[in-house]
């Protein structure tokens, strides 16, 4: 541990209560955003960079972590801290909130009989939340918490960089909220969120057209698909029961209206995750993760800048605190990524001392770290782990692992392959064809046919949903990032839906049906009929002719397509 963390440890455990060590803020907590800044460096403190220089092998989150689909965990460490939090912007309403928790007082509360008094025994107020927090925690606790705590005012967030630890052993969530004179206050421990998983996921799957009232078949045919997406709008995987009731909570309080912060912290996932309303977002609370991470690879200036303004955590092993910010999508089943519920919005490093921000990184979106991951599993040199189905695989060194790797890399980065630009999908195709089609390997591809073919159709479904997002770009009238107009969306519709009608008998029918569904929308455009097909042809120009007779042939190719389908399908 270095010495000025070293130092600031010491100080937190002997502190007192006018300790300069405790990190206060410089501006007033009255509202989320300014709690959350200051949250993050309190728990980023306590629950990330005290374990990592306390654990010698602490696990650092990796890139593949932190992308949208996320996986279920590899492990459970269960001597990393957790726990789960929400705040109000508002006062608390202890007899009308929509979830069960032990309550702690502040002597700025009203008085019972109202009228603007406070309360005129603040000492017992003291008593109350002694006894209250010290019943919640562990026996072997509760003599070292109560001579730590006798005098101290244990609902102040002065004093909750030091409470902190102790609510780290709790099994269940603590509740922060505004007191009279809007300053946020420590309100309540031992919460317990609710989680109507049954009626939230079936209610969803229902409004997304997944399920159909009392069909058993499309309910046991889609559910994970809902589940799945459901979740990941929330920033989790299908995983424990402590972020899978943060995730439905936050999605009750924000139907509700309210003005939230709900923070987890998982043992297994080693990310403080936030969800949080936000007045950017109208539709979905905010999503955000905050973890330790190592910087691998990076530019010497960046690098320079990072040093001189103590953004390192572990300036040797260059670990830096890491915030994602997660932006949610609607589900539309025309998308040719229909599972896409999250994408990365932005990438922020933390200053651990300060709370400032450096926004000038990319590290887990880096297209050249990928293909050299990529190539590095191609060529067995990759030493990490991955969860293949339900098996967790060491290294590359044989054929097998590398095909079981290779499963497991096409499924977590579909999204990227199909969504980034040209030149990155074609260093992917290239890497990929020169290991599955070398010759030199057929003879051990041989001995694994059913892992290989596995790993070719994951492989095939890729390139072919690549092909139908041309379809997806040409809808808005773009192609690599090129504006088109309605003659040249026509030509380039054509030129695609003419390959599919010699290609489709070998493609996966979902792909043929999106791309028959993206290829309807484009040919429904509104101003298309009403500027180019429904005025008499003696008053088109030779331009608006041609556009009539290009959407002639696009709709004689659709029908192929339709007719086609329907001779594979019988």
């Amino acid at each position: 541990m270095s010495k000025k963390w070293r130092e600031f440890f010491q100080e937190a455990e002997n502190i007192t209560w006018s300790d300069k060590a405790v990190p206060l803020p410089k501006y007033k907590l009255n509202n989320i955003i300014a709690l959350k800044k200051y949250l993050d460096i309190v728990q980023a403190r306590q629950c990330l960079i005290k374990p990592y220089f306390e654990s010698r092998r602490y696990p650092l989150v990796d890139t593949q972590e932190l992308l949208p689909s996320f996986e279920a965990d590899l492990y459970e460490f269960e001597h990393l801290p957790g726990f789960s939090m929400v705040a109000f912007e508002r006062p608390i309403d202890y007899f009308n909130e929509v979830f069960q928790f032990d309550i702690l007082h502040s002597p700025r509360e009203e008085t019972p009989e109202g009228g603007g008094g406070y309360c005129p025994v603040p000492e017992s107020i003291k008593q109350h939340n002694l006894q209250t927090t010290c019943h919640k925690l562990p026996k072997k606790m509760q003599d070292n918490f109560r001579r730590k705590f006798a005098k101290a005012e244990i609902f102040s967030m002065e004093n909750y960089p030091v409470i902190l630890p102790y609510l780290l052993h709790m099994d269940r969530g603590h509740v922060l909220a505004l007191d009279n004179e809007s300053s946020f206050y420590l309100t309540g421990i031992y919460a317990s969120f609710p989680s109507d998983l049954d009626t939230e996921l079936k209610r969803f799957g229902v409004r997304i057209k997944k399920f159909l009232p009392n069909n058993n078949y499309y309910y046991e045919l889609n559910r994970n698909f809902v589940y799945q997406y459901l979740m990941e709008l929330y920033g989790f995987p299908i995983v424990s029961e402590r972020r899978t009731s943060a995730a439905l909570f936050s999605r009750r309080l924000f139907k509700l209206g309210e003005t939230f912060l709900i923070r987890v912290l998982g043992q297994s996932d080693r990310c403080i995750t936030s969800i949080y309303t936000h007045p950017d977002q109208r539709f979905y609370p905010r999503v955000e993760k905050l973890v330790l991470f190592r910087l691998d690879s990076f530019d010497h200036k960046t690098e320079d800048y990072l040093r001189r303004h103590n953004f390192f955590v572990d300036p040797e092993k260059k670990v830096v605190l890491l915030r994602v910010v997660y932006k949610q999508h609607k589900y539309d089943p025309a998308n040719v990524q229909e599972d896409r519920a999250l994408s990365v919005m932005r990438q922020e490093l933390v200053n651990p001392v300060t709370g400032e921000s450096c926004t000038r990184v990319n590290l887990i979106k880096d297209t050249s770290y990928l293909t050299l991951k990529l190539n590095d599993i191609v060529k067995g040199e990759y030493t990490g782990r991955v969860k293949y189905k339900r098996e967790i695989v060491e290294n590359t060194d044989t054929h097998e692992k590398r095909l079981k790797f290779l499963y497991a890399w096409l499924s977590k980065h579909q999204r990227r392959i199909v969504g980034y630009s040209e030149e990155f999908y074609s260093r992917v195709i290239k890497v990929l064809d020169n290991y599955l089609l070398n010759p030199e390997n057929n003879h051990e591809f041989s001995k694994l046919t059913k892992l290989y073919q596995e790993v070719w159709k994951k492989y095939s479904f890729i390139r072919q949903t690549r092909k139908v997002r041309l379809l997806e770009d040409l809808r808005y009238r773009r192609l690599h990032g090129k504006k088109l107009n309605y003659r040249e969306m026509l030509q380039e519709m054509n030129n695609v839906l003419n390959e599919f009608k010699f290609e489709m008998v070998d493609y996966f029918d979902e792909v043929v049906l999106k791309a028959i569904k993206i290829s309807e929308k484009i040919l429904d455009d509104r101003y298309l009929h009403k500027k180019y097909l429904q005025p008499h042809e003696d008053r088109l120009t030779a331009y608006g002719r041609s556009i009539r007779k290009l959407y002639g042939h696009a709709i004689g190719l659709l029908d192929d397509l339709q007719a086609i389908r329907r001779a594979k399908q019988g």
